[in-house]
């Protein structure tokens, strides 16, 4: 889970074969520990929405679980080819996970590219579920299949369900007055329901979901709940399932109270919306579109009710200077972007550091440079959000590391904008954007007291003993500059990005005063109070994994790998990459070997080298996916006996 490391192992070889049962009458039920499915489809068979049903319905079953979705980045690629693939993975258990598998053991593939882009993650003896419909000859030509992989042994590994799924939808639905391509969209549905029998799902939340979604075509509503209840009784009633599955639910997993499954996005908005509850400001976000952040314009829009207000700005420039307007105005301002949008606000980043204003720069990060990979993951923004600016512009980093701790993450970086007067950057991914996980809702007296003091009044007395208001004269504990409202009266002080003298806030061009200035900014980054890093070292351990972001899962489940297979290693991770807890030096000084997974080219690795001069080693992958476990441990391994 998000909040602690368990001791519940995770392994490369973890069975997901256990009892079987068969009660009277039925079909053998067979408990397993674990499943790992893939939905696999064209773009507009509906994979994404019949993954989100079934994690839906595994989060309220109360397993564990983690998700991962991928899909083209194309609109609407054309069908029935390898680039037009979208895919769901999700992984459940009846005990604590970190990740959404490293390979499926189910695989539903809707035609023969969703086959073929597919087929080689599959283990030995994994069961391949195909709709057969959709296996022509034209379409298997389309992706480079000479022979039918039904029929030419390829397959032979494996236990292959041949169901056709778009001829026994169409069936289902013939009592509907739908056209036979309108019959065929709800084919996901049906696979849904089979999927859901074969894993005794809940099915009452799917139905639920259905009528809600389509409460204006009650028609439609209609068709898909049938179509899904035609999947189920086709699992219950044909003798090519014989067996279905129990996963139980993960009650030692979790801490007592109330969960729901979220995804990062949705986390990371409720975090904002909760971190301006918690200050008393209003929440205005500045935005312009951008994949993979727009779902948090999309959700922050919807909560108005909560003082939030979105605006969906023109361009990039004109999101984050709204949003840093708003700042300026007493609001806790978010403008939210991936990279390219990074490149574009960062003039107004070092205006907002000049300025000294809390503002949050939302980073989702995915596969550059340029346009690059949008719907891709990727971590290769941290050079960036460090340096990325002109001048000495020193900005705070915060990088959450699951899903669901996206939530924390955000509180934090509006503790630290708040408290210090500064812009922070938040650095997510595409990866903990869309995968999802179970989340404990937190009570309102477990989240901290956020509230500020705007100045009031004067707060400097002149050598005539005249008072005055100096908009640059800071906190003695924080450095940070008091923040006035426009329009209070008495408080009216000069706003630009030249140079300010400091105390007055009056431009100034004094070199003295400016390497004063320059040095104070970063002097007070540097203090920005954050918790050391913690070190999960039971055995004390001679190599050290050192992580950031989205690879703690993977990171961590290949530690627990090696340590059930004997290994001696320990593990921390960061949240704060700038300024970084004050015990990592320390930390790193202590261990013969330090390893860094990255999903860049080593920015981190970088960053630990130059400060502290360690000989850290850097592991990375830049392909567009998250690590692999078991990648990661056969790397781990080699760093110790190397």
């Amino acid at each position: 889970m998000t909040s602690q490391v368990s001791s519940t192992t995770e392994q490369a070889d973890e069975s997901v074969l256990g009892e079987q049962r068969k009660p009277a009458g039925a079909k053998d039920v067979r408990r397993l520990d674990r499943v790992i499915i893939r939905f696999a489809g064209d773009s507009g068979d509906g994979m994404q929405l019949t993954g989100d049903r079934f994690t839906s319905e595994t989060a309220s079953f109360g397993n564990d679980l983690s998700t991962l979705p991928n899909f083209p980045a194309e609109i609407r690629a054309p069908a029935g080819t390898l680039p037009g693939v979208s895919s769901f993975q999700l992984h459940f258990a009846d005990h604590d996970i970190l990740t959404p598998g490293d390979a499926p053991n189910v695989l539903v593939a809707m035609n023969p590219a969703a086959l073929k882009a597919n087929v080689s993650d599959l283990p030995r003896g994994a069961e391949v579920i195909v709709n057969t419909d959709e296996f022509t000859k034209r379409a298997m030509q389309k992706v480079g299949y000479g022979t039918s992989p039904l029929e030419d042994g390829s397959l032979d590994g494996y236990s292959v369900h041949r169901v056709p799924l778009t001829t026994l939808t169409v069936e289902a639905l013939k009592e509907f007055e739908l056209s036979r391509k309108e019959a065929e969209r709800s084919k996901n549905m049906f696979a849904l329901g089979l999927l859901s029998w074969m894993y005794h799902r809940p099915t009452e939340g799917t139905e639920k979901f259905l009528t809600t979604k389509f409460a204006k075509k009650p028609a439609i509503a209609a068709a898909n709940i049938a179509a899904f209840r035609a999947g189920w009784n086709f699992g219950e009633t044909t003798e090519d399932f014989a067996v279905s599955y129990e996963v139980a639910p993960a009650q030692s997993a979790f801490p007592a109270g109330t969960y729901r499954n979220i995804s990062g996005n949705l986390a990371l908005s409720y975090g904002l919306i909760a971190a301006s509850r918690q200050a008393d400001l209003p929440l205005y976000l500045g935005s312009y579109p951008i994949t993979p952040a727009s779902d948090i314009l999309h959700e922050l829009s919807k909560h108005k009710n909560f003082g939030v207000r979105t605006f969906q700005a023109e361009d990039e420039i004109a999101g984050i200077g709204a949003a840093l307007g708003a700042a300026f105005g007493g609001s806790l301002a978010v403008t939210t972007t991936s990279g390219p949008g990074v490149a574009l606000k960062s003039e107004t980043i070092g205006l907002a550091v000049s300025l000294e204003l809390p503002l949050l720069v939302i980073d989702i990060q995915r596969g550059g440079p340029s346009t690059g990979l949008p719907t891709k993951t990727e971590q290769a923004d941290l050079l960036q959000a460090m340096y990325g600016r002109n001048g000495e512009a020193p900005v705070p980093v915060v990088a959450p590391r699951t899903p669901a701790d996206c939530f924390d993450a955000a509180i934090e970086a509006a503790r630290i904008a708040l408290t210090y007067r500064t812009p922070v950057f938040l650095l997510s991914d595409g990866y903990l954007a869309n995968g999802s996980e179970p989340w404990r809702i937190p009570e309102t007296d477990e989240l901290p007291d956020l509230r500020v003091r705007f100045a009031q009044g004067p707060n400097h007395t002149l050598d005539d003993g005249t008072e005055v208001f100096w908009p640059y004269k800071r906190d003695p504990g924080t450095l940070a500059r008091p923040w006035a409202i426009p329009g209070t009266p008495g408080l009216e002080h000069r706003i630009g990005g030249i140079e300010k003298q400091d105390g007055t806030g009056n431009i100034s061009y004094d070199p003295a005063n400016h390497d004063f200035m320059v040095r104070t900014r970063q002097a007070k980054i540097d203090g920005i109070g954050v918790p050391d890093i913690e070190v999960d070292d039971p055995d004390g351990a001679s190599t050290l994994v050192l992580g950031w972001g989205s690879t703690y899962g993977p990171i961590t489940a290949a530690v627990r790998r090696l340590r059930t297979a004997g290994e001696s290693i320990a593990q921390a991770h960061l949240r704060h990459l700038n300024p970084f807890p004050s015990n990592l030096g320390a930390v790193l000084k202590g261990y013969d070997k330090v390893v860094i997974p990255e999903m860049n080219l080593g920015q981190l690795a970088t960053l630990v080298r130059a400060k502290y001069l360690v000989d850290a080693h850097s592991y990375n992958q830049v392909n567009g996916m998250p690590f692999k476990a078991e990648q990661l441990a056969t790397a781990l391994k080699e760093a110790i006996d190397g």
